[in-house]
């Protein structure tokens, strides 16, 4: 479980620099390119199944910039370095899902790739990095995921980026996978 001392008062979303990618919090002009980015139907077939709408998509965008606000950790819009392209999204939430397990009070992790990226190795290099960041930032020794059964990219990344099968369960009547990830090193506790 998370033991931050969360006054409820964050801060913005620190950057990451990888081989190739940057990681930044979200800014409004992020927008378009994470609708089109959730508004593909081959990048959200195992994210809910269906593209997103716009305001679906901008009820996200808000609540990253939240995440960050009030739980010290959130997701990062991620651009390459070489381009300055939109790459896609990866971090950690608190989403308070009602699942059984309950993985709530765990940070959860998450990444979506925009069509273009994928194949490259783009995402395993965005979820180590990640996962590196919130092992010396959260006060947690274990973040969560969770990834549908037919969606053997992610988890071929999450089994690279030491996750491990933990339950099958299902989510909005969909079946799933739930991940976790151990953190054995002693973390940076986050504050003010």
């Amino acid at each position: 479980m998370l033991t931050q001392q969360n006054t409820g008062t964050g801060g913005p979303a620190p950057q990451i620099h990888t081989d190739r990618l940057l990681f930044r919090g979200h800014r409004l002009e992020d927008f378009e390119d994470c609708a089109a980015l959730w508004g593909d139907p081959e990048v959200t077939r195992y994210i809910g199944g269906r593209p997103f709408t716009r305001e679906e998509v901008w009820t996200r965008l808000l609540r990253y910039v939240g995440h960050w606000s009030l739980m010290w950790f959130g997701f990062w819009a991620i651009t390459e370095k070489s381009s300055g392209r939109f790459v896609g999204e990866v971090g950690f939430a608190e989403f308070k899902r009602d699942i059984q397990p309950s993985i709530e009070g765990y940070p959860e992790g998450g990444w979506v790739l925009a069509k273009w990226a994928h194949g490259q190795g783009l995402a395993t290099e965005a979820v180590r990095a990640a996962t590196a960041w919130a092992d010396a930032h959260l006060g947690s020794q274990r973040t969560v995921c969770m990834i549908i059964p037919e969606n053997a990219a992610s988890l071929r990344v999450a089994s690279k980026c030491g996750y491990s099968e933990f339950a099958r369960t299902s989510y909005k009547n969909q079946s799933i996978t739930l991940l976790e990830r151990i953190n054995t090193q002693p973390a940076k506790v986050c504050s003010k």
